[in-house]
């Protein structure tokens, strides 16, 4: 597989490692994943670093569509009120931009 192009929002494998197993809890397994995780997670903080829109997400990532689903699986609260795509960035203290996904995403439904 050939190795894309790394971008400044990347986190490393490792970073990634901490959080894989509250990426991995939101989901159901019903079937085998087709995806790479690591691949979706750096497309959403690709996402919400250079703040384009979804379709516009580079080719080497993920389809678009599918890594919104992700981000839109990893974005709804909890009992909490908390979501684990915020759990994770705490974890992983990722600095993005001042809102998190899931305050965008409510506001993207909302307009």
């Amino acid at each position: 597989m050939e190795q894309r192009k790394l971008y400044p929002s990347d986190i490393s494998p490792e970073q990634f490692e901490q959080i894989r197993p509250l990426l991995e809890s939101v989901r159901k397994r019903t079937k085998p994943r087709t995806v790479d995780l690591y691949e979706v997670f750096n497309a959403v903080l690709y996402l919400l670093k250079s703040g384009c829109q979804w379709p516009m997400i580079p080719e080497r990532f993920p389809k678009w569509n599918t890594v919104y689903s992700y981000f839109a699986k990893w974005s709804q609260p909890d009992p909490d009120g908390t979501s684990a795509l915020e759990r994770a960035f705490k974890k992983i203290r990722w600095r993005g931009p001042r809102e998190t996904g899931a305050q965008r995403h409510d506001q993207l439904l909302d307009s």
